[in-house]
Formats: C-alpha cells, structure tokens, sequence
C-alpha cells in the first residue's frame, strides 16, 4: 500500500502531531508499506519519502506558535499525484484549505477510488480558537465531502469533529512505540540521594500549567519539601516567569530548570521522574507526553482534569488535578511525595493502560480503517457532514 501522510506544518518541529504523524509513518513502514511525508516547509533530511509541497507562515492558535502553509500551486500538486499515485491520502485534520485542502481536492479529481481519510488532533482552548476552528468548518464543508471517513484520537476530539466540523469520527487514539521508549529508556541512572524526583516536561506556556506547579510547590510544608527534587523541563515565553517564581519563593535549593530536553532525552528524563506531573487547563485532545511518561517507566503519572488527559488517565483518584486550586494541587504532590505505596498503586494501573496506546496496536487499527472496516464510511451514503 502506499500511503501519503499529510500535514499543514512543518516535519521539523517536536509537537504532539508531527509525532503522531511521525510514529505512524514508521510503523507502515515497518510493515512494508511505502510512505510518503506530504508537508509544508521541512527541512529535515533523516526521512525518507518526505516531500516539502508549500513554504509556510508562523502564527499563534490555541496556545502554540503555528506554522501554517502558503497557498500552493494546483498544477504543482496534480502533476505530483499524477506522478506519485497513491492508494491512501491520511489527511490531519483540521487542515488549510490552501494546502491539505488542495491536495484532497486534486487526488479526488484525479482517481475518484483512491481512499481518503482525515484524523483530527486537536482540541481548541479558549473563544477565539474555537470560533475560529467553526469558521474553518464552514470554509472546508465541501472538502470534507470528499473524504471516506474519519477518525479522532480521544473522545473529545470526536465531539470537537462532530460539533465543529458537523462529521462523524471512529475513536482510534494516539500512539507511542511502547518498546522504542523502553528501549530508550534503559535503566534508571543510580540515584544519587533519597529525594522523590517530581518531574515537568513541556512548553512554558499559560495552559500547560507549569507556573500553577511552581505556586503549589511553594505551599508545600518544609517537611515534604526537604524530600523533593523538581526537575522543570523545557522552554517557552513563561520561562523567564517561572525562574522569577522559583527564585522568590525560595525554591532554588530543590528545583532545577533544564531547558530543553530532545526527543532522544525525552525517554531517560521521564524514566528519572518519581512523579511526572503534566498540569495542564486545557486544549489537550490527548496526551501523548503521558503515555510517553508510562512508557518510559514514571513512577506516578498525573495530568491536568482536562477532556484530552483524562481519556488517557481515566478518572480514578490521585491522577487528576485541576491546576487553578493551589491548595489541592499541593495536596496531591504531598500524598504522592510522602506515601510511596500510593505510587506503586497508580504505576501497576497505569501500567494496565500502556498497551492500549501502543503502536502495534493503534496501527492495526488505523489499517483496519483505511480499508474501511470501521463503523464510519460516509462516502457509502451517509455523509458526515450535516
């Protein structure tokens, strides 16, 4: 089978759809299909099959600092899927309509049999995104009727589909390659002190909760302090803010801030966490970071009670958190610090969780659904899009 895996932004950056596209991509290909990268402005040269198609434009949505296609040539990208033909466009989605919309457009003009489908990934956060996400619904309607079908990566992304788009969506989720991270994470390096390491990893932005941390970790007792090491992991506007906040409340002396951690860190950096404490309020469709931090062998694994992380954690107790109640926040880091059989607890549940998530089987299930062997075909008659 060969498949093109499409995406409006740039393979370049570490994002949580470069990745989903990335850890499919490998697994067809470990499979014997050929796959091909249609992006826009990559400049990576370790893929194979990647095909940069558009130059891009940065902008701010949902949180995140975006780049977005310019509008690319017609005749370019016909000549391209003449040349190329493939037998599955897998399209992320919501997409430009001057990119990934173009694409689906001219492969539907040139083969009306060829399969094409659409995952969507996100989750807006916030009135303006999600104005926003429903003006592109309405821009997109007619592309989306020359889609096969869909599918959604949580159940809150399927409502998102269903609600902003006005199309029905298979549940299948995102994925990690559970034994590549164990791989990579090897063993834990030896410990070299007593203290529980709780661990942030991700962008020092507003919704990913990380200045929340600080200001709960600045209400713990001295007692449950003295046997902590925190370990904040990334880069961001807030970061400046965050250092700012761990220097006056006298945090320096347990917390370190890294700085960027790289995908060939990541693995051993979670493995290290005691407790891996992902805060944020909103705007996650799922999680991948969490599952990531499972993988690699986190003692505990906690997340901000948001639709996206609570389809991965479920909602048992001591594994959400609402990030804006301070006292409470603080309150679980102090049970999860000082009580370490609640931490085997939550591991051995967590542990039950992994294989879902594992690319093994979330890709059987993804080549299920390009042969349209899911419940959602709306090509067959019953279109999706109200």
């Amino acid at each position: 089978m060969k498949v093109a895996l499409v995406l409006d932004d740039s393979l370049d950056r570490p994002d949580g759809v470069q990745q989903y596209v990335l850890t499919l991509g490998a697994y067809l290909s470990r499979n014997g299909h050929e796959v091909h990268y249609l992006c826009s402005g990559t400049a990576r040269t370790d893929l194979k099959g990647v095909h940069s198609l558009a130059k891009n434009a940065g902008v701010a949505f949902n949180g995140n600092t975006l780049r977005i296609p310019l509008p690319t040539s017609r005749r370019m990208l016909r000549e391209f899927l003449e040349r190329e033909r493939f037998d599955v466009i897998h399209v992320q989605t919501p997409h430009s309509p001057l990119f990934a919309a173009r694409v689906v457009r001219e492969a539907r003009r040139l083969d009306p049999k060829v399969t094409i489908v659409g995952t969507f990934l996100i989750l807006p956060t916030g009135a303006l995104s999600r104005f926003g996400t429903r003006a592109l619904g309405l821009v997109l309607r007619p592309n989306l009727r020359l889609f096969d079908r869909f599918c959604a990566i949580s159940p809150a992304a399927v409502d998102f589909a269903r609600r902003s788009f006005g199309v029905e969506c298979q549940m299948i989720p995102a994925a990690v390659d559970v034994a590549g991270i164990v791989r990579a994470a090897g063993l834990r390096k030896k410990r070299t002190s007593d203290r529980i390491v709780v661990a942030f990893l991700g962008r020092m932005v507003e919704r990913k909760g990380v200045v929340e941390l600080v200001e709960a970790i600045a209400l713990l007792p001295a007692e449950v302090r003295s046997r902590m090491e925190v370990r904040l992991a990334g880069r961001g506007p807030l970061s400046d803010e965050v250092r700012r906040r761990v220097d006056a409340y006298g945090l320096t002396d347990i917390v370190t801030m890294p700085g960027f951690v790289s995908e060939e860190d990541k693995s051993h950096f979670l493995a290290e966490a005691d407790v891996a404490v992902f805060p944020a309020s909103g705007g996650e469709s799922f999680g991948i970071v969490l599952v990531e931090a499972m993988a690699a062998g986190a003692g505990a694994v906690i997340g901000g009670d948001n639709p996206g992380y609570r389809s991965v954690l479920g909602d048992g107790p001591d594994v959400l958190v609402d990030p804006s109640n301070t006292e409470a926040f603080a309150g679980l880091i102090t049970r999860l610090v000082m009580d370490p059989a609640l931490r085997a607890k939550i591991r051995a549940e967590q542990c039950d969780r992994i294989s879902s998530f594992d690319i093994q089987a979330v890709g059987a299930a993804i080549l299920r659904f390009y042969r349209g062997e899911g419940p959602i075909s709306p090509r067959d008659g019953d279109a999706p899009v109200r």
